[in-house]
């Protein structure tokens, strides 16, 4: 859902990226040469007229009629699914709705679309407000309390488990196509499944994005969710780690393919608004027998710059752990922001309650906190002129790496170092992290120790030739740890220091003795060799 008040929320975000990571430390970026894959508009999606829908059970009984006109007769298909609209009056009712399995769109899938976008917005429903969402549901399905939920019609799904007993006997996919003829959609299906013999196809394939510095051939796009529908035949899966999909649900033909940057791990990536959890990027119609889509530098920006993200995003979520000892993960549901208007990154954490319960930040955002509040983003990736995906990986394992500092530290913690970034940056004219010297300044110290050493751990783990050193020019030195790391302490045994009662480099060095006595001298020695 788009509002009218992005602009005055891009204004709000400025503020913010006063406490955003140096811009400085993204390398020069290579011009891709690979030719875009597909044209992709991020634009309201524009319906055309409705279509009659040939699920519904009126027209699916209509198809069984004419195909078997005897053995029929005596058949009444009761519904499998219903198709209805939902209005969620809040982010709460919307994520209540996700966690019992509702799937929801927000168009209507009974309509033509005369030009593909990211989103719609029902004309009926105020600008601002949550739009209808539509979805397939099982036919006992009950709203919760206060969700408006109205019955548009009810669907017959083909499938094996609905099939009753005794009723062997019918084709459900030629049926189908009777169904899609009878209601002049016929010239929907695929020219091979206009014939009476062919099967339908449950859709297959692999997501893929070029990473030209890692390998010549392209990676899996990792853990993304990937849906496809034909009017209310809907479904979804996630890709594995390679990129690969296979839905659940058969097509005959071709459905029209999303990605939705909701990933498996947990996190999302999106800035289409607070109601719609992740970006969509709207793939067009393709096989039923699935496809398979090869993202690179040359392609729709967004699209590319999505797809790095969430790769990195998943990469960091499985470095966390190795061999039973853990790093925590960022916190649930967490909501990344690619804002391509910025430079900068930042780690807010704001969906997560930090920053915003300071009466200094609302005096400062004036009338734009209520916006801020009501979008609450966690991290924002600046890609403003990124265009490889080097370039946005190590800036996306930084921030990461703060959300899992976040998870030791805290909501005070945080709020404090967020706003020694912003005050510094103010009061030093302009400096980056500050000079060190100001009040809180440990809280960046020890914090940015943290994000620019794991930051260059994981990069140098997926780019072992890269010989630069990220945030080395800095006074709080995150070269300490990579001292330590190189001597046997790695990221797993440093984070456990990182707790809330660590607000400086020298309460850093003590509690890191105090956790690994006998690595005192070694500890020690790394410390002063950077003062």
């Amino acid at each position: 859902m788009k509002t009218k008040f992005s602009l005055k929320i891009f204004a709000a975000l400025a503020f913010f990226s006063l406490t955003a990571c140096d811009p400085s430390h993204l390398n020069p970026d290579n011009q891709g040469d690979f030719d875009s894959v597909l044209e992709i508009s991020h634009e309201m999606i524009v319906l055309g007229s409705q279509l009659e829908d040939p699920y519904s059970v009126e027209n699916m009984t209509k198809a069984l009629h004419s195909l078997y006109p005897t053995k029929s007769q005596v058949v009444e298909l009761e519904a499998t699914n219903h198709y209805v609209r939902l209005l969620p009056r809040s982010d709460e009712d919307f994520a209540l709705l996700e966690s019992l399995g509702v799937r929801m769109l927000d168009h209507p899938m009974d309509y033509q679309i005369l030009q593909e976008g990211d989103y719609y917005h029902d004309p009926s429903i105020a600008e601002g407000d949550i739009t209808w969402q539509y979805a397939v549901v099982s036919p006992d399905f009950v709203a919760p309390d206060g969700i408006r939920c109205e019955l548009l019609h009810k669907c017959y799904l083909a499938e094996p488990e609905t099939t009753k007993a005794g009723m062997e006997w019918v084709d459900w996919a030629a049926v189908e196509r009777e169904s899609f003829r009878l209601t002049g959609n016929e010239n929907m299906l695929e020219p091979d499944t206009k014939g009476k013999k062919k099967e339908s196809y449950v859709p297959k394939g692999r997501i893929s994005v070029l990473d030209k510095d890692y390998d010549t051939d392209p990676v899996g796009v990792s853990g993304v969710q990937v849906s496809c529908n034909v009017f209310v035949r809907f479904d979804s899966c996630y890709t594995d780690e390679e990129g690969y999909y296979q839905m659940r649900r058969s097509f005959s033909s071709k459905p029209r393919y999303r990605l939705i940057f909701n990933n498996v791990k947990g996190f999302s990536i999106g800035i289409n608004g607070i109601f719609l959890k992740g970006s969509i990027s709207t793939l067009g119609k393709h096989s039923p027998e699935g496809c398979n889509i090869k993202v690179t530098p040359a392609s729709e920006s967004k699209l590319f710059k999505r797809c790095v993200i969430n790769n990195a995003a998943y990469d960091y979520y499985s470095s966390c752990s190795s061999y039973g000892i853990k790093i925590s993960t960022p916190p649930s549901d967490l909501r990344i922001w690619a804002l391509g208007i910025m430079d900068c990154s930042a780690s807010l954490m704001l969906h997560h309650g930090a920053i915003l319960d300071l009466d200094v930040i609302k005096s400062v955002l004036g009338v734009y906190e209520p916006l801020i509040r009501f979008f609450l983003p966690d991290i924002l990736i600046g890609v403003n002129g990124a265009k490889t995906y080097a370039s946005i990986y190590h800036v996306t394992q930084h921030e990461l790496a703060h959300a899992s500092h976040f998870m030791s530290v805290g909501k005070k913690y945080w709020t404090d170092y967020a706003l020694y970034i912003a005050i510094s940056y103010i009061t030093s004219g302009g400096v980056t992290y500050g000079s060190g010297t100001e009040e809180d300044a440990g809280l960046c110290e020890v914090g940015e120790m943290w994000a620019y050493y794991v930051e260059n751990v994981l990069f140098k783990e997926r780019y072992p030739k890269f010989q630069g050193y990220f945030g080395g020019k800095y006074w709080f030195h995150p070269e300490i740890f990579t001292y330590l790391d190189k001597r046997g302490m790695n990221r797993f045994k440093i984070f456990q220091a990182l707790d809330s009662g660590v607000k400086s480099k020298e309460s850093l060095r003590l509690r890191l003795i105090s956790l690994f006595p006998e690595c005192r001298s070694m500890i020690n020695e790394a410390f002063n060799n950077y003062r």
